[in-house]
């Protein structure tokens, strides 16, 4: 995104609002892993490395199946999508490009995923540091190459910076198979006695689904305040896309620590402790919570620095600042939030943060961003109010589901 910034306010929109749609589309198959995390962490607690190898071998095929099915919508549909969102024609046009080669290339970022899950899964969080470390460094120094047209290269804009997320997340997604299949981690693949599995795969969906539409809901209400942050301009919805992108990027902690409290939970109900399930979680909310408060103290003063690094209109960053710092009181509930769903699904609980998602978002954030543009005088900033209030509310639920204990009784 700091490459495509360069471009102009217009790349900057149309990346930030394809990116959104792809978000939305891989939360499909994001959340489907999810099952394949909590089953393959319940049988690695219970011992149980053969059935833990069977559903890694059944995610594949529903990961490739899905893959196909983004790709074809890629590339018949990238244009007429973006037109729905009310936005200028060149920001369409630069959307579409980066979109189609993203969703065209989604079987990459499928073999990257489900090999990762699978270790982290098994307790090996190491290994997929690693590759993510040696495939996003390619990353890095690819983009700009490819975008602007260093060396050897022609200059290909947008189209740049999605060819390099592509060509490097297939290097991690072959990377991270060859090593599950050689037995470099924790838990070794093979294909032997390999046979579709319709039992399998619908108990994955069963918990996956849910957890599916729970991620889509965590994208797709962002993607809808897009129409009503449209009339006010390329530069206020530039300012959106690149919240978008910071906020992911602050979410991260959050997500590992989530993941990893997941995880480990999974592996403890297995073992028969409860307890321990739950101390995880709420120890992984406090890590987050003091790493955000630290953050939160450098966007209060240099949020116009950190946007200006992306880009430096005068007006788009007068926006983005601003977004920013509203959004401080929503990146104190991170932890809250991201963490317990996140153990919570981990375990297979995925009901309860699917229902939670949609009610806070439909019924609190979308009505809001509806509202306080239009009715208080808030103007563009109401949006992102709304955006907060709903967080908030969200992370007070989420705690007292989480402190309540019915997700340790899940059987899945």
């Amino acid at each position: 995104m700091i490459w495509v910034g360069k471009l102009g306010a217009a790349s900057i929109a149309g990346v930030g609002v394809s990116g959104m749609v792809i978000m939305v589309m891989n939360s499909l198959i994001m959340g489907l892993y999810t099952g394949l995390r909590a089953m393959v962490a319940r049988f690695v607690g219970a011992g149980d490395t053969d059935s833990a190898n069977h559903v890694a071998q059944q995610a594949f095929v529903i990961g490739i199946a899905l893959s196909l099915v983004m790709a074809v919508i890629g590339i018949l549909f990238a244009e007429p999508i973006l037109l729905l969102f009310g936005i200028e024609a060149d920001v369409v046009s630069e959307g579409a490009a980066y979109m189609r080669i993203q969703l065209a290339g989604s079987i990459t970022m499928s073999l990257a995923i489900v090999s990762q899950l699978i270790m982290q899964a098994s307790g090996d969080t190491v290994t997929p540091m690693k590759i993510s470390i040696f495939f996003r460094i390619f990353h890095v120094v690819l983009c700009p190459i490819l975008v602007f047209g260093w060396w050897i290269f022609p200059s290909m804009g947008v189209s740049g910076a999605a060819w390099a997320n592509v060509i490097s997340q297939s290097t991690g997604g072959v990377l991270g198979i060859w090593i599950l299949f050689t037995g470099r981690t924790r838990l070794r693949l093979t294909l032997r006695n390999f046979s579709l599995d319709k039992n399998i795969i619908w108990r994955l969906m069963k918990i996956g689904i849910p957890a599916s539409i729970t991620g889509i809901q965590r994208f797709l209400p962002y993607l809808v305040l897009v129409l009503f942050i449209a009339p006010f301009g390329t530069n206020a919805v530039g300012a959106h896309s690149l919240m978008q992108r910071i906020d992911m990027f602050l979410r991260m902690p959050a997500g590992a620590l989530g993941n990893a409290a997941g995880v480990l939970a999974g592996q403890n109900l297995g073992a028969g402790k409860p307890d321990r399930a739950e101390k995880g979680g709420w120890i992984a909310v406090a890590l987050v919570t003091g790493f955000i408060a630290i953050v939160c103290v450098a966007v209060w003063f240099y949020a116009d620095y950190i946007i200006r690094i992306f880009n430096s209109e005068p007006e788009l960053v007068e926006i983005a600042g601003d977004f920013m710092r509203i959004q401080i009181v929503g990146y104190m509930v991170f932890g809250l939030t991201i963490v317990l769903s996140l153990c919570v699904e981990g375990v297979g609980d995925t009901i309860a943060t699917m229902t939670v998602t949609l009610l806070t978002m439909w019924l609190v954030q979308v009505p809001l961003a509806y509202y306080l543009p239009e009715y208080t005088g808030l103007g563009v900033y109401g949006v992102q109010w709304a955006i907060v209030i709903a967080l908030v509310l969200r992370a007070a639920i989420f705690a007292v589901y989480f402190r309540m204990g019915w997700w340790k009784r899940k059987k899945i």
